[in-house]
């Protein structure tokens, strides 16, 4: 470390090479963050395509026949959890981001300043790591709707017409 003097004062001022090694042991939670970031990315896709569905079954069922209103309805029943499922699966993967940023500073800080901070690193890591399980879990939840509502949607249609 260098010191420089600043306002009648010492100042510790640390060298670049001082910092590096500090820098790379946060590198690891940053590709993390990026890879929940493209999770994200999908997941907000997927709900966006599922609430322009149901807008187009909501204006669909306002002029249908009292038979196809309940299809129309099971229908939104099926986009309405997998909305909710979506919702969960998207605040699971943020939150998992802010877990891996609070990761990154207390990694930068404890090296920074060598302090002991091994607990609360463990408690981050493992936090953000089921929160990004759960989100996955909301996701495959989520798939598995969508199929039953395709399979809904086959045998609605290959019922013979009246």
């Amino acid at each position: 470390m260098a010191f420089s003097r600043t306002s009648n004062r010492w100042v510790k001022a640390m060298l670049l090479k001082d910092l590096l090694p500090d820098l790379q042991i946060a590198i690891g939670p940053v590709i993390l963050i990026s890879g929940v970031g493209l999770l994200l990315l999908s997941m907000t896709n997927r709900l966006g395509r599922t609430i322009d569905r149901s807008r187009q079954l909501v204006d669909a069922k306002r002029g249908a026949a009292d038979d196809e209103r309940q299809r129309f309805d099971a229908q939104l029943a099926i986009l309405w959890r997998r909305a909710r499922l979506q919702r969960a699966a998207i605040i699971l993967a943020a939150a998992a981001a802010l877990l891996a940023s609070t990761l990154i500073i207390v990694l930068f800080i404890g090296a920074l300043l060598s302090l002991q901070v091994v607990f609360p690193i463990i408690a981050l890591f493992v936090s953000c790591m089921v929160a990004i399980i759960a989100s996955l879990l909301c996701f495959m939840r989520d798939i598995d709707l969508a199929l039953h509502a395709l399979a809904l949607e086959l045998i609605i249609q290959q019922r013979p017409t009246r």
